[in-house]
């Protein structure tokens, strides 16, 4: 899922080993909560979430600097490639609730829990990140 905000996978699994990290060294805190793999999802996305604005600003300096050759090699991914530039564009609330409800397979109650936001702003969040994917990848709604 942390792969999925970022658009890189290795760097999601480094996010996951960071937010699995925290909650190890918070654990006697986390272990009295209902779900505290939902307290570990959430940092995970904020770290995700985080990195990716890093990386973009980075990205921005970077090639003021050194324009990007078109040999410049690209982190690989399984999948298609379409799909992940359409999803890797989306805004990041709608980007962590696409994440969350196709890869995790979580409900819109579960994504609303671990996001802190309401239902209705999960169901709308999801509904046009559904919307902006169909709009990139020239789908008919």
């Amino acid at each position: 899922m942390a792969g999925a905000i970022l658009g890189d996978r290795g760097a999601g699994e480094d996010i996951a080993q960071e937010a699995l990290s925290r909650a190890a060294d918070q654990w006697n805190e986390l272990s009295v909560f209902d779900r505290p793999g939902a307290w570990a999802r959430r940092v995970a996305i904020n770290l995700a979430s985080n990195g990716r604005r890093h990386r973009s600003r980075e990205g921005r300096a970077l090639r003021k600097v050194h324009p990007l050759s078109p040999d410049c090699e690209q982190p690989e991914r399984v999948g298609d490639p379409e799909v992940w530039s359409a999803v890797a564009s989306l805004p990041n609330r709608q980007r962590a609730v696409v994440a969350l409800h196709y890869l995790e397979e979580l409900s819109v109650a579960e994504i609303a829990d671990i996001l802190e936001i309401s239902v209705s702003a999960t169901t709308s969040n999801l509904h046009k990140g559904r919307v902006n994917l169909a709009l990139r990848l020239g789908e008919q709604l």
